[in-house]
């Protein structure tokens, strides 16, 4: 685990799944804005540290598997134990390549499922106790243009998204009448890097080349938004797109 020295007021931000793009930018949003971060990945990387030094925030860095239910339980373990799990970003996916359905292993699509979807109600489980006896909380959920439409080649990513935006629905209509907002927010696009992109503490460089991708920090204010939103006009799902993006 990595942290700053300085503390926080707010609750615990669990981020699960962040890499150098989405999640990295939302776990330095919410970190911006006064909360413990814990990130969760599979493979731990100097990320923590990072926004911890940028942000003057608490970040811990923790490992977990998503397709494994005690590595989930043995994670949020870590996570529950440094105080109130106030908002959940599950961002995790199994990276894949098209393939075509006659030659889909059934292992890879149980895996893909596992990430999707099944990890998303293992941390779920984990931290819904504790928003429900508080009366508030936020569970946000990826997506991506695969949560709505089929595509050849990605049926065990579709799939896996298909429930995992099922799950969303569930969830929101059982939990949110007890203060719990949960939301499915939808990629319809390529997330690029930021278009100013921290190259070194202190430094940035603007990005280029990313025309037609979203950018990942403006996609972290809109889960920001989220969080933040009156309980009395919450949204439960939203699609975002680049301008000039085409539609899929």
């Amino acid at each position: 685990m990595a942290s700053s020295a300085s503390s926080s007021s707010r609750g615990i931000a669990a981020i699960v799944g962040v890499g150098p793009k989405l999640g990295r930018s939302i776990a330095r949003k919410f970190a911006h804005e006064g909360y413990t971060v814990a990130i969760l990945a599979r493979r731990l990387s100097r990320l923590a540290e990072e926004i911890a030094r940028e942000e003057k925030a608490q970040v811990f860095a923790i490992r977990i598997d998503c397709s494994d239910s005690k590595s989930v339980r043995d994670a949020f373990e870590g996570v529950l134990s440094l105080g109130f799990v106030e908002v959940l970003v599950y961002n995790a996916y199994e990276p894949l390549s098209p393939t075509s359905f006659q030659h889909l292993r059934v292992e890879t699509f149980q895996k893909s499922i596992a990430v999707s979807t099944v990890g998303a109600f293992h941390c779920a489980q984990q931290v819904m106790p504790g928003m429900v006896e508080r009366g508030k909380g936020t569970i946000l959920f990826t997506g991506c243009s695969a949560s709505l439409n089929g595509f050849p080649g990605y049926s065990q990513l579709c799939c896996g998204k298909f429930a995992l935006r099922a799950l969303a629905q569930c969830l929101a209509r059982e939990f949110q009448p007890q203060g719990v907002h949960i939301a499915h927010v939808i990629m319809d696009g390529v997330v690029g890097p930021p278009r100013r992109k921290t190259t070194s503490v202190g430094e940035q460089s603007s990005g280029e080349g990313d025309e037609g991708t979203m950018d990942p920090d403006a996609l972290a204010q809109t889960y920001w938004h989220l969080h933040v939103q009156d309980r009395t006009a919450w949204t439960q799902e939203l699609d975002l797109r680049s301008s000039n993006a085409r539609f899929f």
